[in-house]
């Protein structure tokens, strides 16, 4: 099973993952992680052959749950999945889950991936790139674009579950786990 975990920031792409990955034993392969280094420097833009290169790599396995959004690597990390869990949660949703993640990282400020030395500060909060703003941006544009991608039959050879509330998750992560292969 290769299963790419989606959808806007703050919607519970790496929780999701996380818990998949324990139900069914499988690596999780957090996209972030991969990208973000240290001095919040990334990879999709500063290096972007190498962010590319690492999750090649993360996804040659025969089993994973990737969790992210990052549309440079999202095609080839498709074309192997066998399935793709959408976490098609309304703005609002969204919104409280990162507003509530900023709040507690900020308040902890613990390393947010470890080794980076990167830990969320208040000071950024307004920053065009913080998670909140990002969240609120983007949530329109990527809902668009996974519309188009997962629409039609271009991805056929994927087992498309597209939730549209949080408490659809875990009986999904339930009925995954049970599934053959």
């Amino acid at each position: 099973m290769r299963v790419a975990v989606v959808g806007s920031s703050g919607s519970g792409k790496s929780t999701f993952a996380r818990r998949l990955g324990a139900v069914r034993g499988l690596p999780v392969i957090e996209l972030d992680a991969i990208n973000w280094q240290a001095g919040w420097r990334d990879l999709n833009t500063h290096d972007p052959e190498d962010f590319a290169r690492r999750v090649d790599l993360a996804v040659a396995g025969e089993a994973w749950v990737t969790d992210g959004n990052y549309s440079r690597v999202l095609p080839a990390i498709l074309a192997r999945a066998t399935h793709v869990v959408w976490l098609d949660y309304e703005r609002p949703v969204i919104m409280r889950r990162v507003i509530r993640r900023s709040f507690l990282r900020s308040l902890t400020r613990k390393e947010v991936w470890p080794g980076t030395g990167n830990v969320e500060v208040w000071r950024n909060w307004l920053d065009k790139e913080h998670p909140i703003r990002w969240a609120w941006d983007t949530f329109d544009r990527r809902r668009a674009r996974y519309e188009e991608t997962f629409g039609g039959d271009r991805l056929a050879h994927v087992a498309l579950h597209r939730l549209r509330h949080p408490r659809e998750a875990e009986s999904l992560i339930v009925r995954l786990g049970r599934e053959a292969g």
